[in-house]
């Protein structure tokens, strides 16, 4: 399976269109993502789980969960472990057997940040080449809510192209991800992305490195295919699943308050979840070319 994600996130550069990376926190919104990735043609999709998510749900369980639905659906799945802020977790990820690994040191100097991030490209492609490694440069602003103040974002948060291209050749990395205009979690106000500096980043990478935009929540449909026919071919979204989630949840337990039985509790939450995942699917990804 990770020589099959190199091998889509090469096409999604050269046909523009994007991989679609969706956040889980549990079995429920897991399974909604799932089923609506089946209902479309099986389109392929990454699976993301930050630390938390995994400590969570458990790093072996996310790795036998995506097994199982793989080989019940039938679809293409891949596994990242997403913003892996140590050594430590990215290599016990890798170890686990994730398809990818975000080495996600954006928060460190940039000399510390090269110098980790290539600790775990050399780590992991010394034991099998063939899985991706994200890495990050710039800095994102926000965490995973609905923002309520409008956050500022200053001009040396932005990536630096040329440090983009030294960054990606010295690191050895798949995926490039950046810090474009984007923030995380849902922005108080309208986010706009820099086009101009996602399409100059994108000409100076190699073709097979693919480029990532982080906290694609909120971002408008408009913004985000500019960003794709720009060179983006990989978005993350995670609060928006997460939104969907828990007003779904409240709902129904709002609507069922002597109810105590799980399973009848959830099938509207996981079908509001399938819903927002159908909506990204639809709009820019394989399905769409």
């Amino acid at each position: 399976m990770p020589k099959e994600l190199k091998n889509l996130l090469i096409k999604a550069n050269q046909k523009k269109w994007a991989l679609w990376h969706f956040n889980i926190s549990n079995l429920e919104q897991f399974r909604a993502i799932v089923l609506a990735a089946k209902e479309l043609k099986n389109i392929p999709i990454m699976i993301g789980v930050s630390e938390g998510e995994r400590n969570f749900i458990g790093l072996k369980q996310c790795v036998y969960l995506v097994r199982a639905f793989r080989e019940e659906f039938e679809i293409p799945l891949f596994l990242n472990a997403d913003h892996s802020q140590s050594i430590e977790t990215a290599k016990t990820a890798f170890d686990a057997g994730f398809d990818s690994v975000h080495a996600d040191f954006s928060k460190m100097s940039y000399e510390e940040n090269l110098k980790s991030t290539k600790e775990i490209v050399d780590y992991i492609k010394s034991r099998n080449p063939d899985v991706s490694v994200e890495g990050e440069l710039g800095y994102l602003r926000g965490e995973s809510r609905v923002q309520k103040e409008v956050i500022e974002i200053q001009p040396e948060d932005l990536t630096k192209p040329e440090q983009a291209a030294e960054f990606t050749e010295k690191t050895g990395i798949d995926r490039f991800a950046g810090a474009f205009g984007n923030i995380h979690g849902i922005a108080a106000n309208e986010p706009k992305l820099d086009i101009e500096k996602i399409a100059e980043i994108r000409k100076i990478l190699p073709e097979d490195v693919a480029m990532v935009l982080h906290g694609g929540s909120g971002i408008p449909d408009k913004q985000i295919k500019e960003a794709i026919q720009a060179g983006i071919n990989n978005i993350h979204i995670n609060t928006e699943i997460r939104v969907a989630y828990t007003d779904a949840l409240r709902k129904s337990l709002a609507e069922n308050p002597e109810q105590i039985v799980p399973y009848k509790l959830f099938p509207p939450v996981i079908d509001a979840v399938k819903k927002k995942v159908e909506e990204k699917l639809k709009m820019f990804s394989l399905l769409s070319t």
